[in-house]
């Protein structure tokens, strides 16, 4: 069995709870799962507090992933074994929410010009809590009938130059790979394949980053290939993961476990926190 290591709970965009997802991971005997919500930890508290209830079945990663930009391009910093509550930390993390919070009110404005409907209260209300994410407007829309899925609403009209697209705050990876270190957690690159200008890879590693996200759903047999030789050019650990969202949310198609990385590999994800850190 596989260590996922690229989940997301109601935390931030996630159908579910750390708690059912901690429980669906143990029903299908997984070792372990990182918790990597966007840009909060919120989710954390619930699921270390859970995990000691269930710590001989199951091991849980305290993680985050926080969305950055570079040169136009969206990149993603995972981090591993991070500290949820250091100070720092949560201080940005709250500046990044407040702005989550107003691009995502922009971006409900920008649709409701465009004739769809949607309200803000009805965003609020599915996200049941205060970190708003592009997902819960995707949705909302489902939910009204106004777009088929949550795929066709970001192919449309919330991805990235699409009409009701707002820019995200500007956060660079460098930050982000900072405050992982700063609350001793393992900055990794997450589903590079995902990257628009491949070329700004090299630069990523060069900041700090420390693993790289080689298994992901949406990555090729050739992209695998490609990633894991960078990882062993550059002495960085290998990570991978589902990117589960929970039950029938369309934004990446891959079940919990199907994608992770074997417990040699996490081993030396292991052996180099307990050396580093």
């Amino acid at each position: 069995m596989l260590y996922d290591l690229h989940t997301h709970t109601k935390a931030s965009d996630g159908k579910l709870s750390p708690k059912d997802l901690i429980d669906e991971a143990v029903k299908l005997k997984l070792p372990g799962i990182a918790i990597t919500d966007h840009d909060t930890v919120s989710g954390l508290h619930e699921a270390m507090d859970y995990q000691i209830h269930v710590k001989n079945q199951i091991e849980v990663i305290p993680g985050i992933e926080m969305n950055t930009e570079m040169d136009g391009s969206e990149v993603h910093i995972l981090g591993y074994y991070i500290d949820h509550f250091n100070s720092h930390l949560c201080e940005r993390l709250q500046e990044l929410k407040e702005s989550r919070l107003k691009r995502a009110k922009m971006m409900v404005k920008k649709l409701k010009a465009m004739g769809y409907r949607i309200t803000f209260e009805q965003v609020q209300q599915l996200a049941e809590n205060d970190l708003i994410a592009r997902p819960h407007i995707a949705q909302v829309l489902v939910h009204n009938n106004s777009i088929f899925s949550v795929k066709e609403a970001f192919e449309k009209l919330i991805g990235r130059g699409r009409p009701a697209y707002v820019p995200r705050y500007k956060f660079f990876p460098q930050e982000a790979v900072d405050l992982i270190k700063s609350a001793k957690g393992i900055p990794v690159l997450a589903h590079p394949g995902l990257i628009n200008k491949q070329e700004i890879i090299e630069e990523i590693v060069a900041m700090g980053i420390e693993g790289i996200e080689v298994y992901y759903p949406e990555h090729s047999s050739k992209q695998i290939e490609k990633y894991k030789n960078l990882a062993v050019n550059n002495n960085l650990l290998i990570t991978g993961g589902s990117d589960y969202h929970g039950p029938g949310m369309k934004v990446i198609t891959c079940n919990l476990g199907s994608v992770g990385i074997t417990p040699d590999l996490m081993k030396e994800i292991k052996i180099f926190y307990n050396k580093n850190r």
